[in-house]
């Protein structure tokens, strides 16, 4: 039986709200990532009132990093008492970092249409396709023993998701994954917080 999860993004950026491909550049959070990191915190306290019991991890970059400390503050917790997992840090998009969807579809229409046909397994300039992120993120999980809080980012979420619901590849990435609700994995199943 696997432990059940809660799974949270990282609250949003400037990056998010432009468009910006992050990957794994270092963006902070802006005021709206910081109210959504606050408000995950006490609702995943209010539906889980023994997440104190939890492990805590999150991915190593910025945002993740003050969107756990936000989240614990709000629990009533030690902001610092977590631990971080490299493997958790967001898909990287290589030379296409920074950039938007658009720009890049100006400046390399192929590529981008290559990605709009298999966004599972297109390999950015420089990047890290999702299946190679699934591989990095599945190891993660297999180590894990005990109920579990990670708070990472988008394209781990979706690699995660699929994985432990069993998801079709191509589906599981086009979903969206909100940073304004938590993802609870337990017993099998997911439902938002």
């Amino acid at each position: 039986m696997q432990p059940t999860i809660v799974f949270l993004r990282h609250g949003e950026t400037d990056w998010n709200v432009e468009g910006r491909l992050q990957g794994q550049r270092d963006i902070p959070l802006n005021d709206n990532g910081r109210g959504q990191a606050k408000r995950n915190g006490k609702a995943v306290l209010a539906a889980i009132p023994d997440i104190a019991g939890y492990d805590f991890v999150a991915s190593p970059l910025e945002r993740s990093r003050e969107t756990m400390e936000i989240a614990r503050l709000a629990m009533g917790l030690d902001p610092s008492a977590y631990h971080l997992d490299d493997r958790l840090r967001e898909i990287t998009f290589g030379e296409w970092e920074g950039f938007t969807t658009e720009e890049l579809r100006q400046q390399d229409p192929a590529q981008v249409a290559a990605r709009e046909r298999d966004k599972w397994g297109f390999l950015p300039p420089g990047g890290e396709s999702y299946r190679l992120l699934s591989e990095r993120v599945e190891t993660w999980f297999a180590g894990i023993k005990r109920p579990t809080m990670a708070v990472s980012h988008g394209g781990v979420g979706r690699v995660l998701r699929r994985t432990l619901l069993d998801l079709d590849p191509h589906e599981a990435v086009a979903m969206p994954f909100p940073q304004d609700q938590a993802m609870l994995i337990r017993d099998g199943a997911a439902s938002w917080i």
